[in-house]
């Protein structure tokens, strides 16, 4: 039995998992999870089973900024100077 999600209720529900962010915006799982460690995608801690979850369409957008920003030739501390002027 499959525990994900279907596309149909991630893209309603306010908050997903990492996995479904990888889904969402097509990002590999060791990119999100390294700006997480860098605290760059804020998150929330499920209290009953430690699962970390994000608010789907700030981090989605956060993300797709920080591709663009990537895309321009910024560094990680450059785009996180400009993640903590947002």
């Amino acid at each position: 039995m499959s525990r994900q999600r279907s596309m149909e209720t991630i893209l309603v529900s306010e908050y997903v998992s990492i996995g479904e962010l990888v889904r969402l915006t097509g990002s590999r799982y060791s990119t999100l999870k390294h700006y997480t460690e860098e605290g760059m995608l804020p998150f929330e801690q499920a209290e009953e089973n430690l699962t970390r979850r994000y608010r789907r369409e700030e981090t989605v957008a956060r993300i797709l900024w920080i591709k663009e920003l990537k895309a321009n030739g910024l560094s990680i501390p450059e785009i996180k100077e400009a993640l903590d002027h947002e």
